[in-house]
Formats: C-alpha cells, sequence, structure tokens
C-alpha cells in the first residue's frame, strides 16, 4: 500500500510539474493579417573541451499558424571553425523515448554559418540558424515523450547528440536544462 501511494504521489508531483511550465516568448505579434509567436533560446546540449566550446539552442516560431524549430548552433574557438551548413536535404531526427523517429524537415534553401573573430579574447566564433518545418507524423508523440537523441543531417555531415535528462551549463551557471522534455513542455507555446 505505501509502495502505490508513493507511486501515485511521483505521479501527481510529475503532472504538476509538467503543468507550471508557462510559455515566455521573446517575439509575440498579431496583426489582421499575421501572426508570429517565438519563445526564448533553449539550451539543449553544449560540449566544453579546452579551448573550444559548442552550444546547440532550440526555439519554436508560430508563423501564420505553422510551427517550425530554430536550431541554433553557437561554436566558439581559438582554434580555425570550419563552416557548418545546410542544405535542402538537411533534416533533424528527433528520437523520443518509446523509439519512434520523429523526422524535421528544413524550411530554407541552403544555409551556412557565419564567421567573426572576436579579437579581444582572441575567438573565433561561428553561429548558424536555421528554420525546421514538423511533420504530422510523429507530431502528437513529439508532447508525450521525452527525446533521447537527436540526429542532425547537415549539408556535408550527420552527428548524433545524446540528450539529458538535466542539462547543468559550465558557461550559463546560473541555469538549469532539462532537454529531453523541450517539446514536451513547450511545443503548446506555438499550437
Amino acid at each position: 500500500m505505501k509502495k502505490i501511494f508513493l507511486s501515485l504521489f511521483f505521479l501527481f508531483s510529475l503532472y504538476s510539474y509538467s503543468q507550471t511550465i508557462k510559455c515566455e516568448y521573446d517575439y509575440n505579434e498579431k496583426t489582421d493579417s499575421t501572426l508570429i509567436k517565438k519563445t526564448p533560446d533553449y539550451l539543449i546540449h553544449e560540449n566544453v573541451f579546452g579551448t573550444t566550446s559548442s552550444f546547440i539552442f532550440f526555439s519554436l516560431v508560430n508563423s501564420d499558424g505553422t510551427p517550425y524549430l530554430n536550431l541554433q548552433i553557437l561554436k566558439k574557438s581559438k582554434d580555425f571553425i570550419k563552416a557548418t551548413c545546410f542544405n535542402a536535404n538537411s533534416r533533424i531526427f528527433v528520437q523520443l523515448s518509446n523509439g519512434k523517429i520523429v523526422t524535421l524537415i528544413n524550411s530554407s534553401d541552403t544555409n551556412c554559418s557565419n564567421l567573426t573573430y572576436n579579437s579581444a579574447e582572441r575567438d573565433n566564433i561561428s553561429i548558424v540558424n536555421n528554420y525546421f518545418l514538423f511533420s504530422k507524423d510523429g507530431y502528437e508523440d513529439l508532447k508525450k515523450y521525452p527525446i533521447s537523441l537527436i540526429r542532425v543531417k547537415f549539408a556535408s555531415e550527420t552527428i548524433d547528440y545524446v540528450m539529458h535528462k538535466e542539462l547543468r551549463s559550465d558557461t550559463f551557471k546560473e541555469m538549469v536544462y532539462n532537454p529531453e522534455d523541450y517539446f514536451m513542455n513547450y511545443l503548446k507555446c506555438v499550437e
């Protein structure tokens, strides 16, 4: 009986927590002819090794009723950073904890990273933003199941990123992120 009570308490706590996520927007504009909403950037992956660091951010956009995933990749290094490019065949494959794989489709043509140099810190910086459309197949599963892995198909390579339940950023020390639950928590914000 005690185990059943504890299990029910745990499930209720989880349900309550998921209901408390509030939608915030960097941009929310509605006119007679357009609707655009964009959620803040959310860190889903961080890799810091030596003098090189890379970050992957997600944000969600609703443009006139169509939801998009905005993928932003930021790299910083003392060494040379090769360009990161997307093309018409680029995809994001999201593997969920139930085993299902959901495919997101590139919404634009060729898009490559912008390279800059920070002379104060002597760092090379690379930033690329790209938008992906959600397919109808698996869309509902994104709201129900955690993410276990993300595979990004770039123009010239494919890279896998393992998602974590909790991400304590080395760079953004005051922040704790929950990459596994990103779609479960925030997809509702752009529907």
